[in-house]
């Protein structure tokens, strides 16, 4: 149990980070470097996933074996996946149930939309991203590393991220 509440507090941490960096550079785009919208989003959500992938890959996860850029891309796409999500619950709410104000907008995307999103997030970086998928595979030489029982990950070492599951 203890694992598990250090993998979570390492994957929010990483999170908080990531939402700084993004919210920082696109404030910073939008404002002194006077960047069109589209363009300072596009920009600072790169940015917020690299500083998150490094976070996870550094901290929470750093016990895993994951090399090259399908690691990397796959979180790219989890996190793809989570905006999304917050953009189909703000439309389902705007749109579909016509609940237009300002608040409902803001607790179905920011609330609703960005809790469902944080749990695909977690969900997918955990199992695609640095889990037993395929871009958690080590390479050829540390196959005996693996168990034989398939869908089982054993992590290395101890402290976060040291849990068997």
């Amino acid at each position: 149990m203890v694992g598990r509440r250090r993998e979570l507090a390492g994957f929010a941490a990483a999170g908080l980070a990531a939402y700084a960096a993004d919210l920082g550079l696109f404030t910073y785009l939008r404002g002194p470097a006077g960047a069109d919208p589209l363009t300072a989003k596009a920009l600072s959500f790169v940015a917020g996933c690299s500083v998150a992938y490094a976070g996870n890959a550094l901290g929470t996860y750093r016990h895993t074996r994951v090399r090259g850029l399908r690691p990397y891309a796959l979180f790219v796409a989890v996190n793809l996946a989570g905006a999304a999500v917050q953009l189909l619950c703000l439309a389902v709410s705007h749109y579909g149930l016509g609940l237009t104000s300002q608040r409902a907008d803001t607790v179905s995307g920011a609330g609703i939309g960005m809790a469902l999103a944080t749990l695909l997030r977690f969900w997918g970086t955990r199992t695609l991203v640095f889990g037993n998928g395929r871009a958690g595979r080590p390479e050829r030489s540390d196959r005996n590393a693996w168990p034989a029982r398939k869908g089982r990950v054993e992590r290395t070492g101890g402290g976060v991220g040291s849990w068997t599951g």
